[in-house]
């Protein structure tokens, strides 16, 4: 019996042309092919998360995490303004966090449908809706070869329509991956390097309208997860009901063997390029960047990160920040080793977080 040889390892496995002879010489379980179908198909496939554990984690997870959010501060502005609260990279510093990042059997099923190892790098713990407008993640986690991303969304409690669902556009995932070039912005030249992100989100309306996708909505039960791709339309609905909580985790995962980067923030063609060095938080080991079996060299990463064309005006935490109260607030950052300052400007901002 001859074996078949892809042609096309640069291209997951669950949108390869080859489909059909990948997944059968794979042997995959029907369980497995009904996931890889649906994906393919859809964008998205909706599992039991496989963990014996999960309830006590999840109750622990919410405890734990409680108290950092300040709910009042929310309720009283943030909801009314569609944003919503965040701890980023829980992994690093809780144990329940990285075991549901790092599960086996997650990681397992994500490695059998992209065809490379799956690696976990980011966490986000929600514990309201994050009332996000409709986007894609590929533009801004990316990798060459495009693609191999994507991510697991994990309901904590039971989610519906007035504690801020998730949404969805099943089929979105097709369209092309568009980047700065195809919307005519260089993110070098501009004081804010994301200030074109107006762009994509309008871009992202009109494709949805041309192609007539319908939105879909997940009202999940607790356990319930959602697996999507890269470039998937999704985005979260209208919390209704602000006195609700919404505790949830997203995991973002990469795949071996690829160079990660930031498209929103580069330009290839003035040799800036937003590297990724992404840590596995399955192991805590950094990844190195791989194009074509080649590692890409520390020279190469740093002159891509600094080769901007004009002079970007770093923002400045806000009058009276203490880094040192940030910390005591936050333990988790604390535990994380990080520069206060850093991690509030880069996501203690955007996540809600307490600094005094």
């Amino acid at each position: 019996m001859n074996t078949f040889v892809n042609p096309l390892p640069g291209v997951p496995d669950v949108e390869s042309p080859f489909f059909d002879e990948l997944f059968a010489q794979k042997g995959a379980p029907d369980s497995v092919l009904r996931v890889a179908k649906q994906l393919r198909e859809k964008g998205f496939a909706i599992i039991d998360f496989p963990d014996p554990e999960f309830d006590a984690r999840a109750e622990r997870i919410k405890a734990k995490f409680h108290e950092r959010f300040d709910f009042d501060h929310w309720r009283d502005e943030l909801w009314h303004k569609n944003d919503g609260l965040r701890i980023q990279d829980a992994w690093e510093s809780d144990e329940d966090v990285q075991a549901i990042a790092a599960n086996p059997g997650i990681l397992d099923l994500l490695s059998q449908l992209y065809g490379r190892r799956a690696i976990p790098f980011q966490t986000l713990n929600f514990p309201v809706g994050t009332q996000q407008p409709i986007h894609n993640d590929a533009i801004h986690f990316s990798c060459v070869p495009e693609r191999f991303m994507c991510g697991v969304w994990l309901a904590l409690e039971d989610i519906d329509g007035s504690n801020g669902a998730l949404e969805y556009y099943p089929g979105s995932h097709k369209f092309p991956t568009y980047v700065n070039e195809h919307m005519g912005a260089c993110s070098s030249t501009q004081l804010k390097p994301t200030a074109h992100y107006v762009q994509y989100l309008n871009l992202w309306q009109k494709l949805i309208q041309t192609a007539g996708i319908a939105p879909e909505t997940f009202h999940a039960k607790k356990g319930q997860a959602l697996i999507w791709a890269s470039n998937l339309l999704h985005g979260g609905s209208k919390q209704t009901d602000p006195a609700r909580t919404r505790w949830s985790q997203v995991t973002h995962y990469y795949f071996e063997n690829c160079v990660y980067y930031t498209p929103v923030v580069s330009d290839p063609a003035f040799g800036r390029i937003h590297y990724r060095e992404i840590k596995d938080a399955a192991t805590g080991i950094v990844q190195p960047n791989i194009y074509s079996g080649v590692e890409v060299n520390r020279t190469t990463i740093e002159r891509g990160m600094s080769s901007a064309i004009g002079e970007h005006a770093r923002p400045t935490a806000p009058a009276g920040f203490d880094p040192v109260g940030y910390l005591r607030l936050n333990p988790d950052v604390a535990a994380a080793g990080v520069d206060a300052v850093d991690h509030y400007l880069e996501h203690g901002v955007f996540e809600g977080r307490k600094w005094a």
